[in-house]
C-alpha cells in the first residue's frame, strides 16, 4: 500500500464480481473510499465486508446498470455522502457469443449485446461525470473481441468497439474539466471461470466444441500469446490503480492492453 488514492472517492460497478471485487480491494488498499454497486445484495455485502476486514472503507448498494435512472440516483447518493466522485470503474460486462454466422444472425440477437453493453457503460460514465471533480478518471473494462473476427462474436465485437469510441469521446469532451477516460482491454482471466460464473457459461461450450477441458483451452490461449500468459486479477487491479492515480495524470483516451501481447496497438 502506497496511499496513491488517499482521499479519493471511487465507485466500482460490478463490484460483487471477481474483477470488480479485485479492483475495489486495490482501490481501498490505496486509501480510496469505495462505493460498490451491483445487482446481488449477498455478494455485494461480502465484497464490502472483505474490504472492511482489511481496514478499508466500502459501502454497497444494489444497482441495476441497465437502469439509467437507478445508476444516476446512485451517483447522486454517493456524491451527497462523500462530497463528489473521483473515480468510476465499470466492471459490468455482458458477454454474448451467439455462435452463429452473420448470415443467420437475427437483428434482435445482434442488438442485445450492443444495447446492453453500451447502454450500461454510457449511463455509468454520464452519472459519474456529473459529480466528478478535477483530476477524476472514468475507467472502462473491455475485451479484445473488438479486434477479432469469427462466427458468433459480431454483436459483442461491435459493442466493445462502441465502448472504445465512447471512451475516446469522453477523453476529448471532459478533458477541459481535468477528467480522464481510459479503457482497460483484458484477455480472458482464468480466475473468473469458477463454477456458476457468467464467464464459465460463455467459454465452457467453446471448450466442449473443441474437445478439450476448460483448463486445457486456457493453457492453449496463454501459449498463443507472445508472453505465454493470460492476465490475472492482480494485473487488472494494478492497471486500474495506475490509471486512476496521479501517476497517469497525462493519460486519457488510451487503451491499456492486458492481453499478454495478443493485441498490440
Amino acid at each position: 500500500m502506497h496511499g496513491e488514492l488517499a482521499g479519493k472517492v471511487a465507485v466500482v460497478h460490478g463490484g460483487s464480481g471477481a474483477i470488480g471485487g479485485a479492483v475495489a480491494r486495490a482501490f481501498a488498499r490505496e486509501g480510496a473510499r469505495v462505493f460498490l454497486a451491483a445487482r446481488g445484495r449477498e455478494r455485494l455485502d461480502a465484497a464490502a465486508a472483505a474490504i472492511a476486514a482489511t481496514g478499508g472503507s466500502a459501502q454497497a448498494d444494489c444497482v441495476d446498470a441497465l437502469d439509467p435512472d437507478a445508476v444516476a440516483a446512485h451517483a447522486d447518493r454517493v456524491a451527497a455522502r462523500a462530497g463528489g466522485i473521483d473515480i468510476v470503474f465499470n466492471a459490468v460486462g455482458f458477454v454474448h457469443v451467439q455462435g452463429v454466422p452473420f448470415a443467420e444472425l437475427s437483428l434482435p440477437d445482434f442488438e442485445l449485446p450492443v444495447h446492453r453493453y453500451i447502454r450500461s457503460q454510457y449511463a455509468i460514465a454520464q452519472a459519474a461525470a456529473r459529480h466528478m471533480r478535477d483530476g477524476g478518471a472514468i475507467l472502462s473494462l473491455i475485451t479484445p473481441v473488438s479486434r477479432m473476427t469469427g462466427p458468433g462474436y459480431l454483436g459483442h465485437c461491435v459493442a466493445c468497439a462502441g465502448v472504445e469510441a465512447l471512451s475516446r469521446h469522453l477523453a476529448g469532451e471532459l478533458g477541459a474539466r481535468g477528467i480522464r477516460s481510459v479503457c482497460l482491454r483484458s484477455h480472458v482471466i482464468p480466475e473468473t471461470l469458477q463454477h456458476g460464473s457468467h464467464a464459465r457459461e460463455v467459454f465452457q461450450p467453446q471448450a466442449d466444441a473443441a474437445g478439450m477441458s476448460l483448463d486445457e483451452m486456457m493453457r492453449a490461449a496463454a501459449e498463443s500469446t507472445p508472453l505465454r500468459r493470460l492476465p490475472t486479477l492482480d494485473d487488472i487491479a494494478a492497471a486500474a490503480v495506475y490509471a486512476a492515480s496521479p501517476r497517469a495524470g497525462a493519460m486519457t483516451g488510451a487503451i491499456l492492453n492486458l492481453t499478454g501481447g495478443a493485441l498490440v496497438d
